[in-house]
């Protein structure tokens, strides 16, 4: 363990919520272990375990955790925006209300999209050289082109969050004033697109669903940051907030218990009894996807999720006040957004080097697959772990400086952000391959390229950065 990583575990505020960090780590450690495990590669291409061996589709409810990711960052913006909130200079909460709004809502956006963004970049230009290159040289065949089509695959995530953190001030604002109303709002708008796509046959409208179901997550972050999902944990609550004895210990897990149980029975009834299928993840040839776009089913299983997690809150607080735990918590934190985007790569690299080599691929799910399937994994860890020591340096974010942002930033942070959000989804759908070609995907019913999409990203971020460079940074539960 690296002494920096033991000085800022030691320098650790009492009041900062750990359990955060370590959903953080751990959900985004579940999805790199689930892509590893779901990967059936073959010499023919890259299918999926779960199509293979269709009785391995309810591990999808314990292991498909993007919305605890989503939950978590709603409770981190909760407490940024409202630490930017209070270091606005003296005298701009008054006549100049709406400048100064537009300012931290500038400096929110450059704050929280850094760790995001740097690393990101740096991945898509590198993945991008060395797609032009393979392509030059007449390559872009076999499992080299599945690899420049699926590497680019997980930034669909990276977009979904610039979304909510573009999101975050207005949905405050709601959540402020009506509390559960608000998630309930969001929550009703799903199930209302639910109903007019299934039901009415209402053509596009279930593309909404990307914004209200990973919204409604978002927002139960926002109910945990002000302490009402009742395990003691708003804002500014440390490790030994929780009640852990005595009466006040089981009310305090009474809204945890409704939503894990509630959100479980609701999954099973709508699995049971609607068109929504039983995997939570996309399944290749699948008529209806709870993943793509998301389903109230899926909804229902993120809210299983976070009751579940919240439930755990009080154990994990407990390991989490041991030193050790917690070194590791903050050691993987600093490089977790690096190691995600690479980790596909880690995977198709060691699969490409078995073939290179000649070692025979069993089938999937055979004996003989389940057999190497430790070693592939081993290998797949120790290449992310290089490609990691490689490029974690860019998912430090660059400290502040010195000015305030200038009157009318905002407007351009969120345009900023909005070409990010577009070019990152546009990026995930095309991939990197036919690059010479001209590929293209519907991003919205618009034909989008890779070079485009990658345009459009970097425009966002310099945009996003030159509204909100000079902000005072915030509270850094990280995105």
């Amino acid at each position: 363990m690296g002494s920096a990583v033991r000085v800022l575990a030691e320098a650790t505020p009492a009041t900062r919520d750990r359990y955060v960090d370590l959903l953080r780590v751990g959900s985004l450690a579940v999805v790199v272990l689930g892509h590893w495990m779901m990967a059936a590669v073959t010499p023919d291409g890259v299918g999926n375990l779960l199509a293979v061996v269709p009785a391995l589709q309810p591990l999808t409810w314990l292991l498909q955790v993007m919305p605890v990711f989503f939950f978590v960052g709603g409770f981190s913006h909760v407490l940024s925006y409202r630490s930017l909130l209070r270091k606005r200079p003296e005298g701009s909460a008054d006549s100049d209300t709406a400048t100064s709004a537009h300012s931290v809502y500038a400096a929110f956006l450059r704050a929280r999209l850094q760790r995001l963004l740097r690393p990101t970049m740096v991945f898509v230009l590198v993945w991008g050289v060395v797609a032009l290159l393979v392509q030059l040289l007449g390559g872009g065949g076999g499992l080299t082109g599945v690899t420049l089509r699926l590497v680019t695959q997980p930034l669909w995530f990276i977009g979904i969050y610039l979304a909510m953190v573009a999101f975050t001030p207005p949905l405050l604002r709601l959540h402020e004033r009506y509390g559960w109303g608000a998630f309930a709002g969001l929550a009703g708008a799903a199930a209302a697109v639910d109903v007019l796509r299934f039901a009415a046959g209402v053509p596009y409208v279930e593309f909404l669903n990307f914004a209200f179901v990973w919204l409604a997550v978002h927002q139960l972050g926002f109910l945990r940051a002000d302490g009402r999902l009742g395990t003691g944990a708003g804002t500014g609550s440390g490790t030994g907030s929780t009640p852990s004895t005595g009466l006040g210990a089981l009310r305090s897990l009474r809204v945890p218990a409704l939503l894990a149980g509630g959100g479980l029975i609701g999954a099973v009834v709508l699995v049971a009894a609607g068109p929504y299928p039983l995997s939570m993840v996309g399944m290749p040839g699948e008529k209806v996807s709870n993943m793509a776009p998301p389903t109230l089913a899926l909804l229902a299983h993120g809210l299983w999720l976070v009751g579940a997690v919240e439930l755990l809150r009080a154990p994990a607080a407990r390991l989490l006040a041991r030193p050790r735990a917690w070194r590791t918590v903050v050691a993987a934190n600093g490089v977790a957004m690096t190691a995600f985007l690479w980790h596909l790569t880690a995977m198709l690299g060691v699969y490409g080097a078995l073939l290179a080599l000649d070692v025979p691929l069993p089938e999937p799910a055979t004996a003989a697959w389940w057999a190497q399937t430790p070693l592939r994994l081993a290998a797949a860890a120790a290449l992310t772990a290089a490609l990691v020591a490689a490029f974690r340096t860019f998912e430090h974010p660059a400290p502040p400086s010195a000015t305030t942002p200038a009157p009318g930033s905002g407007p351009l942070a969120a345009l900023g952000a909005t070409l990010c959000l577009l070019g990152v989804l546009g990026l995930s759908m095309v991939g990197l391959g036919g690059l010479l070609e001209g590929r293209t995907a519907l991003l919205i019913a618009i034909p989008v390229s890779a070079p485009a999409a990658v345009a459009m990203t970097l425009g966002g971020w310099l945009l996003v950065e030159r509204a909100g460079r000079g902000a005072v940074r915030g509270s850094d539960q990280r995105p």
